[in-house]
């Protein structure tokens, strides 16, 4: 099998797959109905990475599948199931992967999504005003297939269609967080980079090993592939750096740096800098003048370093710049201030 690295993966994906996946498990997505998990559970849908495929593992009711599988419908109808996403939001695109589901994966698909309040475990899914998103769409075997939203509303729960039945490996929802910033005191001191509070993570140099998307993700890492690394690089005095686009334009007074599992590859050094631009296009680019909110530091190997009296600006800013030296691997990376 050949091997790609995570930036030849998105390079032949499209653009949208660049965005947050609202869906996510680990985000705090939440698959909350199906009408039929009978192979293989639907809390599958929304996990980490692609699914894998073990050759001899069976359960009592079949083939073991990484995804979700419902039985052959013998009778009228199709099988769906419904999502719940992690934060409210612009859904752009979707990817409805078929990975490994070959002589069983369902040959169409469709979308629907609704924006809720007040859902509950006793919600009536067939009475809720249900607005199609993506029309009865062709699905690929053992595939990742890829399709754009048809609406720029904000959504809470997406509901997939199958038709009539088989299995989805894995279900992302591609789109841009909402956050109601109105909510949040002037006062009170949240994550700004965080991808829940709508954080995002806009370019890097190298993420050879692991996607820079996981710096801004809930919870601590859960091993060495659930952070930013880069390849080994030879040049001296080299910098690798990512570049993150805060939740919303503000101060920034503690600073954590996470090297969660990375032992003998993290970062000799880094530093962070900051900026306040209205265009993401000239801070990706390079075109505006960055500061220096955070000097080098030396870093630990799997070390949670906070940083408070180090930082030595006060102003408002909208992106920042994670440096590190030579190059290597951090886990998380929190930006704790206040809203602007």
């Amino acid at each position: 099998m050949a091997h790609f690295t995570v930036k030849e993966i998105i390079k032949t994906a499209p653009a949208f797959t660049q965005l947050t996946d609202l869906a996510a498990e680990r985000l705090g997505g939440k698959v909350l109905y199906a009408t039929d998990d009978f192979f293989a559970e639907k809390e599958n849908l929304i996990k980490k990475g692609r699914s894998i495929f073990i050759t001899d593992k069976y359960t009592d009711r079949g083939k073991w599948m990484d995804g979700w599988e419902s039985r052959r419908k013998r009778t009228l109808g199709h099988d769906w199931a419904v999502i719940q996403l992690a934060t409210p939001g612009k859904i752009v695109g979707f990817d409805i992967d078929t990975n490994f589901f070959l002589g069983n994966h369902p040959p169409h698909a469709s979308i629907e999504a609704v924006y809720l309040t007040d859902a509950s475990e006793t919600t009536d899914w067939e009475t809720v005003a249900w607005q199609e998103i993506l029309p009865k769409s062709h699905l690929d075997a053992g595939s990742q297939n890829f399709y754009e939203s048809t609406s720029g509303s904000l959504f809470t729960h997406i509901r997939l269609h199958i038709y009539p039945d088989g299995g989805v490996a894995r279900l992302r929802v591609y789109g841009e967080v909402f956050k109601n910033w109105d909510a949040v005191g002037a006062d009170e001191t949240i994550d700004l980079a965080a991808a829940i509070n709508g954080g995002k993570a806009l370019a890097c140099n190298d993420m050879f090993f692991s996607a820079m998307g996981n710096l801004i993700m809930p919870n601590r890492g859960e091993n060495m592939g659930d952070g930013w690394e880069t390849k080994r690089n030879r040049t001296p005095n080299n910098r690798d750096w990512m570049i993150l686009k805060l939740g919303t334009k503000g101060t920034i007074d503690r600073i954590v740096v996470d090297t969660c599992h990375f032992k003998g590859n993290y970062p000799d050094t880094c530093s962070i800098e900051a900026v306040l631009s209205d265009s993401d296009e000239a801070v990706i680019n390079d075109a505006v003048e960055w500061t220096t909110i955070l000097p080098k530091q030396k870093l630990q190997a799997d070390f949670i370093h906070e940083y408070v009296a180090e930082i030595s600006s006060s102003a408002v800013f909208s992106h920042v710049r994670l440096n590190i030296f030579p190059d290597g691997g951090v886990s998380r990376l929190r930006l704790f201030g206040k809203k602007f």
